[in-house]
């Protein structure tokens, strides 16, 4: 079947298929009155994703397959190479982010009870936990330049003497645990954002701030600093993931210099976004790189199966989150209540959407490998369907990013607002330390119809990117031009499908036709 043939069926099947009504409004004081129904921006959507499709098609040759891309190192430049790669920037940068990370710290254990009043819930669950996300993906991975248990780990190695390069460890990790324990943690840390109704009171939530501390320092003081961040601290393999998006990488260039991280490995005498590498290797040898965007995504050698799984609860977590707010979820809570109260009494809700967050990630993974299997016989493969799966994961990375931005954007403008009166005060206790205590959030910065369509933007854009990606890793696997086009119809497919889903899930708390 030719490509518009396909772009054409894709596009009536969506057509028929799709009959949103999006509900009530969330977030806003008013609801967002669409020019043209609803539908008709489903199925556009649909339709310039489709179009992409060709025309990446098209215009991409095997020679795009390959692991080049263009670069330009930043610290080679005069003033701001000299900037960038002085001692002083990440040790004040340092100093910041331990502060910060224990005045929030102090402010949920011993501040004020009020959310509102306290620097803690802002900070964990909007500045942090969404702004950080933006920025792994449009600029780059800042995470790993500010992470307090990193950062005070290696000050506790540099007082004990053991910064010497070697990574000091209790016990040796075994590789086949993978990323499994960030797996795990990342999967806890769903559960306390999506269910756990006491995630936002400040001293629950320092509780478990502190929780989590103990235990990434107990894996750094056990398997060794390195070693755990890139396997069990959940946010540093979640946000290196997002930052494969940006347009930055850090780069070592010289022989046999990555010994730890060869499936980032470009080649035998490249390594790119080591961190470990990185810090250890000769000035000359360290590249801050500009490149462009979601490149990062298709220069992947080996994917495990844990990885896989992240990827997709990643995506699949932040879709549930939004699927909550709409009337359909509360349906399905309503049709099940009475279960569910029966078996777990005053808990019923919790387990109702404990049962939806962790199915969600299933039924996803089981939607993906359906699709593989067709990348897989299109493609005329000979491997299996998992390795497939594990091949094209991370195509799905920037329909997480667009999803996530999407449905946080109104949280970080509006209610992000508030860590302006809280930096003067933190603790809730009056304090007026930087003069702006008395700020009132402008709820008017933005409205419905701002937040609509840069919904749409980004998660057309996100979608675009994904068909991108899986092309260039299918000309790169395959070689050959027809065999690899071929192969992305199921994938074309599933980002057409998935640009309405997404914009209909959007949609529910902002507009009305």
């Amino acid at each position: 079947m030719r490509p518009y043939k396909l772009v054409s069926a894709v596009l009536l099947a969506a057509t028929i298929s799709l009959a949103a009504r999006p509900v009530y409004a969330h977030g806003f004081g008013e609801r967002y009155d669409l020019p043209v129904p609803l539908d008709y921006f489903l199925v556009g959507a649909g339709a310039v994703v489709a179009l992409s499709f060709v025309v990446v098609g098209v215009s991409l040759r095997p020679a795009h397959g390959n692991l080049s891309y263009p670069r330009f190192n930043l610290l080679a430049m005069p003033v701001l190479g000299r900037v960038l790669s002085s001692r002083a920037l990440p040790a004040v940068v340092g100093v910041v982010s331990v502060v910060v990370f224990f005045v929030v710290l102090a402010a949920g254990l011993v501040g004020s009870e009020r959310p509102l009043e306290n620097i803690s819930p802002t900070f964990v669950w909007i500045i942090w936990w969404v702004g950080m996300g933006y920025v792994a993906a449009l600029i780059g991975n800042l995470w790993a330049l500010v992470n307090p248990w990193k950062i005070t780990f290696g000050w506790a190695e540099k007082l004990l003497g053991d910064d010497d390069g070697e990574e000091a460890a209790l016990f040796d990790y075994d590789e086949r645990w993978d990323i499994w324990p960030a797996v795990g943690l990342f999967g806890a840390f769903a559960w306390l954002e999506n269910v756990y109704g006491g995630a936002s009171e400040p001293f629950k939530l320092g509780v478990l701030v502190l929780a989590y501390s103990a235990i990434t320092w107990a894996g750094m003081v056990a398997f060794g600093k390195h070693k755990w961040l890139r396997h069990g601290e959940a946010f540093s393999v979640l946000y290196g993931f997002f930052a494969r998006f940006s347009p930055t990488e850090v780069r070592v260039t010289g022989s046999a210099v990555c010994a730890t991280c060869t499936a980032d490995c470009d080649s035998d005498d490249e390594c790119v976004d080591c961190y470990e590498c990185f810090e250890q290797a000769h000035p000359g040898q360290r590249e801050l790189n500009v490149r462009p965007y979601a490149v990062g995504l298709a220069h992947v050698h080996r994917v495990s199966t844990a990885t896989a799984v992240f990827v997709v609860a990643a995506l699949a977590t932040v879709t549930f989150d939004g699927i909550v707010e709409t009337p359909r979820w509360v349906r399905v809570q309503t049709e099940v209540y009475d279960v569910a109260d029966a078996l777990f009494g005053a808990y019923a809700l919790e387990s109702i959407n404990t049962a939806g967050l962790f199915l969600f990630p299933a039924v996803f993974f089981g939607v993906f490998l359906a699709f593989s299997w067709g990348i897989r016989e299109l493609g005329r493969e000979k491997t299996s369907v998992q390795q497939v799966a594990r091949a094209f994961v991370f195509s799905l990375v920037p329909i997480a990013l667009a999803y996530n931005m999407a449905h946080f954007l109104s949280l970080l403008l509006i209610q992000g607002q508030l860590i302006i009166p809280l930096a003067s005060d933190p603790f809730g206790t009056g304090w007026d330390i930087f003069g702006t205590a008395d700020y009132v959030v402008d709820i008017a910065i933005i409205n419905a119809k701002f937040v609509w369509f840069m919904s749409v933007v980004a998660i057309v854009v996100g979608h675009i990117s994904s068909v991108y990606v899986a092309h260039v890793i299918s000309l790169r696997r395959l070689g050959d031009r027809r065999d690899a086009l071929r192969s992305q119809y199921p994938m074309l497919v599933l980002m057409v499908g998935y640009t309405a889903t997404s914009l209909w899930i959007i949609a529910q708390p902002i507009v009305e036709e």
